[in-house]
């Protein structure tokens, strides 16, 4: 009886070093959105709410992609249509879209998309990271199970952008 026990105990220990093992790996969560038929990530951790049925403020003398500005809880953010960033042709809002607020460095922006998806648990090793920066708002771009590839959206160079 106690051998058995302490084989128990041995592959207690066997599984919780395996464990340790196996969280070794770095996942980050990504919210994914549309844009134009293309499927975006955004890191969780520089995304601050999703609002919908909120029309912008409009504002005089801004570029074209600038939709305006909202006021959230006391806080002005600038509202950015991504479409138009990437510049891609304007469409109409529909119940489907939304506005991501972003977080960057206590700098916030909100980018209108045409709709979110789903988090996705992502391991940043199999994220392929943009080193010719031929796309300006994308640093990288992952290949998922379905085929579908995920354009990981550089928040930094939509803010300071």
């Amino acid at each position: 009886m106690s051998e058995e026990l302490l084989e128990f105990e041995d592959y207690q220990d066997y599984m919780d070093d395996e464990e340790v093992q196996t969280d070794t790996r770095n996942y980050q969560k990504y919210l994914t959105f549309r844009s134009d038929g293309l499927l975006f990530g955004i890191d969780t951790n520089n995304i601050m709410e999703i609002i919908t049925n909120l029309t912008p403020i409009k504002l005089p003398m801004v570029p074209r992609f600038v939709k305006g500005i909202i006021n959230l809880r006391g806080q002005i953010v600038p509202i950015v249509d991504i479409r138009l960033r990437m510049g891609k042709s304007e469409i109409e809002y529909d119940d489907k879209s939304c506005i991501i607020v972003l977080n960057m460095d206590n700098t916030e922006l909100g980018i209108i998309v045409d709709t979110v998806d789903q988090v996705l648990d992502i391991e940043e090793e199999r994220i392929s990271r943009n080193h010719t920066r031929s796309e300006e708002l994308v640093n990288g771009m992952i290949s998922l199970p379905d085929q579908s590839v995920v354009l990981i959206l550089d928040c930094e160079a939509v803010i300071n952008g």
